[in-house]
């Protein structure tokens, strides 16, 4: 269970890392650090990146999950500092350092059509082009990005129009646009580490937050919940990267070894979501009967598509023409896939 006794100083974690993972490390060894547990997507990503390694190569990958380094901004400054070798990051988290990857909060940019979705993924001239460049700016190699799942909200009160969330304090990433999206319908939108929330929504702290459904299944977030609401606005999305001085300091064969296992994971990680959302939901209402799950018709989202409409705008607002040349280039992927 994530929670708040297990949040460790951040100054504390990285001399834990630094003390168990001496840059001197064997050159073999291959350190991979992502934010969820072993058997979450994120995972089930990284241990298939890690068999497609060591079945083709002599190098072993060691997997740390969440919670074993730290909590994301933990990671990525380790991965940055050459300490980890790979790390996954959702773009929520690296809004502050990468703020166009905040595009990924645009409500309802991304389509719920399961199959356009992973043929944008596949194909997107922002995802495979123009986001490289940025993110090897902060000393990172970006090596994919994939969806993991329709996020829905979860509050101890229905959720039927953005009235329903007036003044309910709603957990976030620290990311400004995600801020702005729960602002825009009502809410009261409250930054907290992730390792925190459990005991919050116990407590009464916060009320509301959001996740995949097999994230909320997982974490057992419906034990201190009453709801589950579907919106249709956003899908979870996840950046695999390096460190960019070990990916450029490899040769040319262990580069394509690790591009090979990076698409290898990727296509099984799509084939794994199929049917998971529904799944996970399932099992939620097995485990707690009286969990009310509402997905809401393309009519009772109108509201909330509305609200949204200026999210959009901040996006630009905060990212300039950079922001803007990103948005337009995924617009035009999706409707390439449409």
């Amino acid at each position: 269970m994530r929670n708040l006794s297990k949040t460790i100083s951040r100054g504390l974690l990285a001399g834990v890392a630094l003390a168990v993972l001496p840059l001197s490390a064997h050159a073999d060894e291959w350190r991979y650090a992502f934010e969820e547990a072993l058997n979450e997507v994120q995972g089930v990503y990284a241990t298939k990146f890690k068999e497609y390694i060591e079945e083709n190569s002599d190098h072993t990958v060691t997997l740390f999950p969440f919670g074993t380094l730290g909590e994301s901004a933990d990671i990525m400054e380790q991965a940055q500092a050459g300490i980890l070798q790979f790390v996954d990051q959702s773009p929520g988290f690296t809004g502050a350092l990468i703020p166009e990857a905040q595009v990924f909060f645009v409500p309802y940019l991304l389509p719920q059509d399961e199959t356009k979705l992973f043929e944008f993924f596949r194909t997107s001239k922002a995802i495979n082009e123009m986001f490289p460049e940025l993110y090897a700016q902060q000393g990172l190699e970006l090596l994919t990005m994939f969806p993991e799942g329709e996020v829905c909200l979860t509050t101890q009160e229905p959720v039927k129009s953005p009235a329903d969330l007036n003044e309910v304090k709603f957990r976030v990433m620290t990311n400004p646009l995600l801020v702005e999206a729960y602002a825009a319908w009502g809410a009261t939108p409250t930054p907290l580490p992730w390792g925190e929330v459990y005991g919050a929504l116990q407590t009464g702290i916060i009320q509301g937050q959001e996740n995949p459904g097999f994230f909320l299944e997982s974490t057992k977030m419906y034990e201190v919940t009453n709801v589950i609401t579907c919106l249709g606005h956003n899908n979870f999305t996840t950046a695999m990267m390096a460190n960019k001085d070990f990916f450029d300091g490899l040769g040319a064969e262990d580069q394509e070894l690790v591009q090979a296992a990076t698409q290898s994971a990727f296509d099984y990680i799509l084939d794994y979501q199929k049917g998971l959302q529904a799944e996970s939901l399932e099992k939620i209402k097995e485990a707690k009967p009286d969990m009310q799950i509402n997905i809401l018709s393309e009519e009772e989202r109108k509201p909330f598509m509305e609200a949204a409409a200026e999210v959009e705008k901040e996006f630009i607002g905060m990212t300039g023409d950079g922001g803007k040349a990103i948005l337009d280039q995924m617009k035009a992927d999706l409707a390439a896939v449409d």
